[in-house]
């Protein structure tokens, strides 16, 4: 199998969908790996770096991609990409495909396969695998890193001769895995950290990790999560009860990050503006939902917003500030695919279709967009 890695066009993006490790593990199944010129620089990798691997560098996208039977890339290829691609081929990446009838469109017209990195299923094969999970963490890391730099003061408490100087109190809305990582660092750096989220089973990590768990845990919040782990819709009841709480908890804190993301739909609301104007001047918000809208209805993507002395910060693509880190682990991952996308080691491109993993990601195929959430938004293809 032939296998292209090109440069990503999407604005900010540093990070490559291939390291020297993983081009050299891909070469040692039997595949053929052509990459970009220069793909990789922004992630700290060289073109002679992909060289000593075994990889073959070419001069522009098209040379990479015209015979290739299959596109590794961490977001969508662009127009151009997938007009240089041959039907039949495949390709995967982290497409973001909500929302966008269009695009699943053009992947269809050009009979391309397509794999939508964001769907891999959160089971226990699949694991290393899940590219969302791999950069969520580092996103909830880098976080808290931003947070500090604008929080301008110190997250430990500092006892000097001068005086004290309180630690800094951080919260956390929402315990998924950017949220576990962001509790982790905050309290590595010395913060007082407090966290919420609608899962009971939440609760127990946060204390893991060290922090204060916070929810109106009446019974309600009880019965809030699912057989498979996923939270339950709360009544409005509970809702402004929650609320409620929060603001009370919000104006006392120094920094909020927030993490909720819904596949497909906007954002919730998490800290409204009334909350915003609680907190004191200094404080700081990081958004990590900004470009899905936004857990602050204030933050905009990759801008900082001031209000009444509140920095708000909302960051559109946090594991591009580690693409080095970023684009390691998010090979790995494409690297654990790659024998689903094959009959056998140094086989052309033949996905296992049964495969529970492969019908889960796979957003495109001969021609048609077959992922049942978005097959019926989209036009057949003659």
């Amino acid at each position: 199998m032939r296998i292209a890695i090109v440069k990503e066009t999407s604005p900010g993006e540093d990070r490559v969908a291939a390291t020297p490790d993983t081009v050299k593990k891909l070469i040692g199944l039997g595949h053929a790996v052509t990459i970009e010129a220069g793909a990789g620089l922004a992630a700290s990798v060289t073109d002679e770096a992909f060289v000593a691997a075994g990889a073959t560098i070419a001069p522009t996208p098209s040379a990479a991609l015209s015979d290739a039977d299959l596109l590794f890339k961490v977001r969508r290829p662009s127009a151009a990409e997938i007009s240089a691609m041959k039907p039949g081929a495949g390709v995967a990446a982290l497409l973001e495909p909500y929302g966008d009838k269009a695009f699943a469109d053009q992947l269809a017209t050009a009979k391309l396969d397509a794999l939508a990195m964001e769907l891999v299923p959160r089971i226990t094969r699949a694991q290393v695998m899940d590219a969302l999970s791999s950069q969520s963490n580092l996103a909830g890391y880098r976080a808290v890193i931003e947070a500090a730099t604008l929080y301008g003061r110190a997250f430990p408490m500092m006892m000097t001769a001068a005086g004290t100087v309180a630690a800094a109190r951080v919260f956390i809305m929402g315990a998924g895995v950017a949220g576990l990582q962001a509790i982790a660092t905050a309290r590595r750096l010395g913060a007082v950290v407090s966290a919420t989220d609608v899962r009971p089973a939440a609760k127990e990590q946060v204390a893991s990790l060290g922090a204060k768990f916070i929810a109106v845990e009446d019974e309600e919040f009880k019965q809030a999560e699912t057989a498979a782990g996923y939270a339950k819709p709360m009544s409005a009841e509970y809702q402004k009860k929650q609320a409620a709480l929060t603001a009370e908890h919000i104006a006392k804190q120094d920094i909020v990050i927030t993490t909720a993301l819904i596949p497909g739909r906007a954002a919730p609301v998490l800290v409204t503006e009334a909350m915003v104007a609680g907190m004191r001047p200094g404080s700081v918000i990081v958004d990590l939902a900004a470009a899905q809208g936004g857990n602050c209805p204030l933050s905009r993507p990759d801008a900082l917003v001031t209000v009444n002395g509140v920095k708000i910060m909302g960051y559109a693509n946090l594991p591009a500030r580690l693409a080095a880190d970023s684009s390691a682990l998010y090979a790995k991952n494409l690297l654990a695919l790659a024998p689903l996308l094959t009959a056998k080691e140094g086989a052309s491109f033949a996905p296992h279709w049964d495969d529970e993993i492969i019908q889960a990601a796979m957003l495109t195929r001969d021609g048609k967009v077959v992922h049942p959430s978005f097959a019926s938004a989209a036009a057949p293809v003659a």
